[in-house]
């Protein structure tokens, strides 16, 4: 890469490592809340879905600003905006007052995917070695963020852990207002490549309709629903998870002591909190397997079987939990590998089943229904949880990765097709 390009990627990096840091970091601070605001688990659940649902909703018109502004002066907008949310959370003297944060902190965060990778897409030369650099940077904040976050709270108050979290985001803002990048060489090094990936995006709404038309009357819907699926069992998962390996371990561990049990770390300490960081770090591997399958076969048939795993996962979670200790650390590893495991594999499938000229368009969508609809599983899954207990939880998660592997069978047996680009292109003149 050259000079351009590694500057736009560290920049992307640790921008993106920033995103999905505070993410993570909820569900780890959610054990702190229900005590806090004295609210049950499965309220909360559903308060902080609405968080995490603006953080899906807002991908699509991003996309658009990020064409008109330029990216780097939206995902500065995106960092500063984490970082104040997070000092907002810091201060809450109530649950409105918290609800008002999480809410902040979703739009802010909704900014990055869209501008992140229409920045690569149009600054960087080499850009299968950015995305892959990329990714990478995200799943370190996914495994890290929750760790970070953890290890804080064993030392300090979760008010100030916020406040500490909140650094990094106004560093990295800071940073991106002096680092010298052309956000558009990579287009002009590409002039004379067909590749239409590089042509500008819907520029109105009449423009976004046509498109969005012409894209979901192809197999393109099917990989949509299946995404949603997957977002809902990616939410529905990660959120409640915390709070049900608490129940797990505690008559697991007994009464080991790692810390002095008149230290205040004594009281921190939760193991939970621990498993949970471990479940995220094995998904990194995950996520490399997952992105060598899509090379090796169709990925609506690892799709098909990736998904069909995780629902038997879910299924034998909760009994497996309960064995011992060992058996629950297997099985949550399990859990982490299939659950990022799919990423890239979905990835490729909307490439595949999308025109070039409407990638940033069917991306856009694609972040709705992981991020967005998918936030629905928090809430979902809460109310279940909490109404009818964990195995149930654990059984209506099992039924979303199965009916995704269903439709992913179809996929594969039905003979669809992604759009044309003729088809797209057609509707916006």
């Amino acid at each position: 890469m050259n000079t351009n390009d590694r500057s736009i990627v560290s920049f992307a990096m640790l921008s993106h490592a920033m995103v999905h840091t505070y993410e993570l970091s909820i569900p780890i601070l959610m054990l702190l809340w229900v005590n806090e605001f004295s609210i049950s688990i499965g309220t909360l659940a559903i308060v902080v879905s609405a968080g995490y649902a603006m953080f899906g909703l807002g991908a699509l018109p991003t996309g658009v600003l990020a064409d008109i502004y330029g990216s780097r002066l939206l995902i500065v907008c995106c960092l500063i905006g984490m970082g104040v949310s997070f000092l907002l959370l810091s201060i809450a003297p109530s649950l409105p007052v918290l609800v008002l944060a999480l809410i902040c902190w979703g739009i802010a965060a909704s900014i990055y995917h869209p501008a992140g990778l229409s920045l690569i897409s149009t600054g960087v030369v080499d850009r299968g070695t950015a995305f892959a650099y990329h990714g990478m940077a995200g799943n370190a904040g996914i495994a890290l963020g929750p760790l970070v976050t953890a290890v804080l709270l064993l030392v300090v108050d979760w008010r100030l852990v916020t406040v500490l979290l909140s650094v990094p985001a106004l560093l990295v803002a800071i940073y991106a207002l002096r680092a010298r990048f052309d956000e558009t060489a990579g287009t002009r090094t590409r002039q004379g490549d067909t590749d239409s990936r590089d042509t500008a995006s819907a520029a109105s709404l009449s423009e976004l309709w046509a498109g969005s038309k012409a894209l979901f009357a192809t197999g393109f819907t099917i990989v949509f629903v299946i995404v949603m699926l997957n977002g809902l069992f990616y939410r529905g998962t990660l959120t409640l998870l915390p709070e049900i390996l608490t129940t797990m371990l505690d008559p697991l561990v007994g009464d080991i002591q790692v810390f002095n049990p008149n230290s205040p770390m004594a009281e921190e300490f939760e193991p939970s909190r621990f498993f949970y960081t471990g479940l995220l770090m094995v998904g990194i591997g995950g996520q490399y397997v997952g992105g060598k399958l899509t090379d090796q076969m169709a990925t609506e048939r690892s799709l098909m079987v990736v998904l069909g795993s995780l629902s038997i996962t879910a299924l034998v979670f909760i009994p497996a939990a309960q064995a011992s200790i060992v058996s629950l650390a297997l099985i949550s590893a399990v859990l982490g590998f299939l659950l990022f495991m799919i990423q890239p594999l979905y990835q490729a499938t909307i490439a595949q089943y999308s025109p070039a000229n409407a990638r940033g368009l069917s991306y856009g969508f694609t972040y709705v229904g992981t991020f967005g609809i998918g936030a629905f599983g928090a809430a979902i899954t809460g109310v279940i949880y909490e109404s009818f207990g964990e195995f149930a939880m654990f059984t209506t998660l099992a039924g979303f990765a199965l009916l995704a592997s269903l439709l992913s069978y179809s996929l594969l047996a039905g003979g669809y097709t992604g759009a044309s680009a003729s088809a797209v292109e057609s509707t916006n003149e």
